[in-house]
């Protein structure tokens, strides 16, 4: 039988007066800093915008055609539209595997484990890259791996949200959350500085054929993950020791998700982790959305050329970075939610105008892309805390792995309508709308849900 209702202790609750140490917590906020070069160097600005989907991957002949050709223009367009049914596919992935995982890494105390075979799988999956020659024969073999990429990062992050609760308070939550969102952002800028260095001292040297910068860039940040995530494995503890009278198979563990499910609208106690899961679900893949296809818009549709996506990106991780460490402290004393739906309203906005004004210039998508930026990590890092404070003890990896499981069960949302807009339109600027629609509808979703009480 579930008994999702019959544990009333918030998970948080466990740790109230109990601070962790500033060593944990900075090897658990470490982990973001070792994973978002994936985000932003390989599936953002450098790998995915200015190389997987650019003229390279492109037939020799229609390669060959001027960048205004309307023939190049589509089939650029469908490689970037290529890239969204990827990312559709390991969304269904991750709906099917996140929450099961993460409910038997509870039942066994083993959230350090899963969060290892998640990392480790996403090393493998940069690391593979480096064979990504650039022929058309090879670019789905490229959206196979960054999709797959996609898939261990998400079982990772579900370990490692999980692992949150064990070092936070009530008191503290936002800031923890905020400064692993932080980190992370703050990393990503370093991995882009590192990158135009590397163009600047054109290369040191190599051979630009055969992508080979690229691939190079790759595997470094294969390295790097590995690098700065073993502190994580040293020095933070599990969230919980374990629930042993849970552990099942893999088969039975979905018919427990779907009690455990059904148990969390059942209980009054629970009902708000049910709604916030619901809703989170449509504004959480509005938000990746931003950074999956972001890039492709400003190569695109705005013509940024290498150094200026470069500087743009790390632009927009410095803006992403500060504005969540801040956020972090308003979340406490104001809450989630409110900051929340404040994020999402201005991105909402911002999205719009970059569409809307597209022929306006680059000046249009500095000021709309950095705004964008400015207010995704503190909607992820608010969400992030938002769920924490509803988690009951014992059940950090499987509500964070429905948490996974849920955002990835809309995550169709944005993939599809990119690439339908795209499609419909015949236009790279077609998919800006898809993700501004996104968003809105999560806005909307959100109204509604109780928010959690804050500790004083």
């Amino acid at each position: 039988m579930a008994d999702s209702g019959a544990i009333p202790v918030m998970g948080l609750q466990l740790r109230e007066g109990r601070p962790a140490s500033p060593r944990t917590v900075f090897s658990w906020a470490l982990w973001d800093w070792a994973a978002q070069p994936f985000n932003t160097v390989i599936l953002t600005f450098i790998f995915t915008a200015l190389y997987l989907t650019t003229d390279a991957f492109l037939p020799a002949d229609i390669a060959a055609l001027s960048d205004g050709d309307p023939i190049k223009m589509q089939a650029e367009a469908g490689l970037a539209a290529g890239l969204g049914w990827g990312t559709t596919i390991a969304g269904l992935l991750i709906l099917a595997l996140a929450p099961v995982l993460g409910q038997q890494a509870d039942a066994a105390g083993r959230q350090k484990l899963w969060l290892g075979i998640g990392t480790g799988g996403l090393v493998m999956s940069m690391a593979l890259l480096w064979f990504v020659e650039p022929a058309p024969a090879l670019f789905w073999l490229g959206v196979a791996l960054i999709s797959a990429g996609t898939v261990f990062s998400e079982i990772a992050g579900v370990n490692y949200n999980a692992m949150l609760i064990g070092i936070a308070t009530p008191r503290n939550i936002g800031r923890v959350s905020g400064l692993g969102w932080g980190f992370g952002y703050l990393g990503g800028i370093v991995a882009l500085i590192l990158v135009v260095v590397f163009y600047t001292q054109e290369w040191f040297g190599l051979s630009a054929e055969g992508g080979l910068p690229f691939r190079i860039i790759a595997v470094g940040c294969a390295l790097w993950a590995v690098l700065f995530a073993l502190p994580i494995f040293l020095w933070v503890p599990e969230p919980s020791t374990g629930r042993p009278e849970r552990r099942v198979g893999l088969l039975r563990g979905y018919r427990l998700l779907v009690a455990d499910v059904m148990a969390l609208y059942r209980s009054a106690d629970s009902r708000p982790t049910f709604w916030f899961l619901l809703s989170s679900a449509v504004f959480r893949d509005g938000l990746g959305g931003v950074f999956t296809f972001g890039a492709i818009i400003a190569g695109q549709v705005y013509g940024f050329e290498f150094i200026e996506l470069v500087i743009f990106g790390i632009a927009a991780n410095l803006v992403a970075g500060v504005s969540t460490l801040l956020a972090g402290r308003w979340d406490d004393r104001l809450g989630p939610k409110t900051i929340i739906l404040f994020s999402l309203g201005a991105m909402i906005v911002a999205g719009f105008a970059v569409f809307v004004l597209v022929d306006a210039g680059a000046v249009v998508f500095w000021i709309g892309g950095l705004l964008l930026c400015a207010f995704v990590g503190p909607a992820q890092s608010a969400s992030r805390s938002f769920l924490a404070r509803l988690t009951p003890a014992g059940r950090e990896g499987e509500i964070f792995g429905l948490y996974a499981t849920t955002g990835r069960a809309a995550s169709w949302m944005t993939s599809l309508l990119w690439a339908l807009l795209i499609t419909i339109g015949g236009a790279t600027s077609f998919g800006i709308l898809g993700i501004v629609l996104v968003l809105l509808a999560g806005f909307l979703l959100l109204l509604p849900v109780k928010a959690p009480a804050l500790a004083r």
